[in-house]
């Protein structure tokens, strides 16, 4: 669909927090070019949703406001339904149709470019046996079919390394591999269909253990900042990676997790803020953590509030809720010191939002952050 708007600024405007709406999904955008307002395509359209972007293309006001250290996109809700309701953030255009850094444009591109590709059609069926994408349609498969790479390992040929920077998310295709230590000892083993190194991809950690095949192995590859789209145009993708990351960090820490009953200190270095505020939402803790940064230009200590493993505070120098959490979690240089407890007036306090699309937003912060 297609509205005519008089004198509007031009722009994207991309949803990043949906409550129970009936019509679009997160991560979904609206396109607003030469007075043109483009809908998502073969979606319904939302006249109330539709007249709230018009609106605000025509108004005067900036899209754009400034915070500490970087320029904060305008966050607007949708006038609502009896259904539900979406909030959606302002994007500028750069270079129109040639720039594809919206999900909706990336993936046109990839389809265009590789859509029914010799490779891709070989390797579909054998993504439709990955227990991840089972909930996926044809069509929605085929984009990350045409999105990947593809490789093939001989026996013995490394895979993923300990310690190097996680760039890859690794799809098991065919053939068996092993997770190996320094010395070559077999730590674990990884069959067809399975996934590894999304736990450096959330957390932004190095590899933490070494792959190798042990058979010849196929192997899909889907490079960090494409992983990080399908997350958001995805929700079953987004819950999926969020549970697994959130089990094998549980595995990682359960020491950790007995010491959180009593009180936990400890440095940043070894345990990242994202770890932290992970391991407290899924062993639904309730207190304060207390963090102490050292490479902060805008202020040192933050706080953040949990109250059965839910975010319902936070405040770093003179940022406060989702801003605050977003960027505490960019930093690991530090000590951090969990105090079980709140008083009776922060337990009070309502939950920010969404933990898990906090958590993928927060994400999102340190990749916009690393590459300024």
């Amino acid at each position: 669909m297609m509205d005519t708007i008089d004198e509007c600024k031009d722009g994207i405007f991309v949803i990043t927090e949906i409550d129970h709406c009936p019509l679009y999904i997160l991560g979904e955008e609206f396109h607003v070019k030469n007075g043109v307002l483009r809908l998502p395509p073969g979606k319904q359209t939302c006249l109330v949703l539709a007249q709230d972007i018009i609106r605000i293309s025509s108004a005067k006001d900036s899209f754009v406001i400034q915070v500490p250290g970087r320029k904060k996109p305008s966050v607007f809700n949708c006038s609502g339904c009896k259904e539900g309701m979406i909030r959606f953030s302002y994007r500028k255009i750069k270079d129109f149709g040639a720039s594809f850094g919206t999900s909706q444009m990336k993936l046109l591109i990839y389809r265009q470019n590789h859509s029914n590709s010799l490779e891709s059609q070989i390797y579909f069926g054998m993504l439709r046996k990955v227990k991840v994408f089972s909930a996926l349609s044809d069509q929605e498969l085929q984009e990350i079919a045409d999105m990947l790479r593809y490789k093939e390992f001989q026996v013995a040929e490394v895979i993923a390394k300990k310690g190097q920077q996680g760039m890859l998310l690794h799809i098991l295709l065919s053939g068996n591999a092993k997770v190996v230590d320094e010395k070559g000892l077999v730590l674990g083993e990884i069959k067809e269909g399975d996934v590894f190194g999304e736990m450096s991809l959330l957390s932004e950690d190095h590899i933490s253990q070494t792959v190798r095949a042990e058979t010849p192995c196929k192997v899909g590859m889907l490079e960090k900042d494409d992983f990080k789209l399908l997350l958001n145009r995805y929700p079953t993708l987004q819950h999926y990676f969020y549970k697994l990351l959130v089990s094998r960090i549980n595995e990682g820490n359960r020491c950790h997790r007995v010491e959180l009953s009593s009180g936990m200190v400890g440095q940043l270095s070894d345990i990242s803020p994202v770890e932290l505020c992970q391991m407290i939402n899924s062993n639904q803790k309730t207190g304060r953590l207390n963090l102490d940064f050292e490479n902060f230009k805008d202020g040192n200590r933050g706080t953040m509030l949990f109250n059965e493993g839910e975010l319902v505070g936070a405040e770093f120098g003179d940022l406060t809720g989702n801003e605050a959490f977003y960027r505490m979690l960019s930093s690991e240089i530090g000590r951090f010191r969990f105090l079980p407890g709140l008083s009776r007036e922060e337990s009070r306090l309502e939950v920010v939002g969404s933990f898990m699309g906090l958590l993928m937003e927060g994400m999102k912060y340190i990749d916009d952050s690393m590459d300024r």
